[in-house]
């Protein structure tokens, strides 16, 4: 394992989560430690305290409330008098009817696809990191910057919902009404996005030291 790059926490590096300043401390880092920033004094860790566990609470959430999300109606359209509400995948399928396809493949992969894909990488994160899997690291670091950065497009279903149901306000004539499972899927996304900015993605590659160590 002498072949091995010198890690941050090798060579006694942190970052700074709140001025980015790059700290040196000495002797070297263990997980539990702390220090504090020269230039802020914010206190800094080695790795995110309870990463896993706040990922895991935060995911699970996430996948309860998936449920609801997509079985309460999230919008209803009334016009002259007539409507029913549309739950996400109703929504999608009246969009296809509609023949605005590029509209309900948006919705589809920014309301469904998304938000399941996160989930999963989500859970395949922590148990590879909990398994202390060696496959593929960098494939993996990847795969959670994909994560944190597309998770947010999943919003763009309730901002649209949000600003039809700001400005049709018709009375009789049209009306669209926000339903509860706008807001459950808009608590899913929130929390996917937490759960993965609670994850620590240096704790893949801490499986290299243990390794190292054996």
């Amino acid at each position: 394992m002498s072949s091995l790059a010198l890690t941050a926490a090798r060579a006694s590096l942190l970052s700074c989560h709140m001025c980015h300043r790059l700290n040196t401390s000495s002797p070297p880092l263990s997980a539990d430690s702390t220090v504090c920033c020269s230039r802020c004094g914010m206190e800094l860790h080695s790795r995110k305290p309870n990463s896993l566990a706040r990922a895991w609470a935060l995911t699970l959430a996430a996948m309860i409330l998936y449920v609801p999300a997509n079985i309460l109606p999230i919008m209803t359209v009334i016009s002259w008098g007539e409507g029913e509400p549309d739950t996400i995948l109703s929504g999608v399928i009246a969009l296809i009817e509609a023949d605005m396809l590029p509209i309900a493949a948006l919705v589809f992969f920014a309301s469904i696809t998304v938000p399941v894909l996160k989930l999963l990488s989500i859970i395949y994160l922590l148990l590879s990191v909990q398994t202390h899997s060696t496959w593929r690291l960098k494939d993996r670091t990847t795969l959670y910057r994909l994560t944190e950065g597309i998770g947010r497009w999943s919003m763009i279903d309730i901002f649209m919902i949000s600003i039809l149901a700001a400005l049709v306000k018709l009375e009789a004539i049209a009306t669209i009404e926000a339903g509860p499972g706008a807001v459950c899927f808009a608590a899913v996304v929130v929390l996917t996005m937490f759960a993965a900015e609670s994850f620590d993605p240096r704790l893949i590659w801490d499986v290299t030291e243990q390794a190292s160590h054996d």
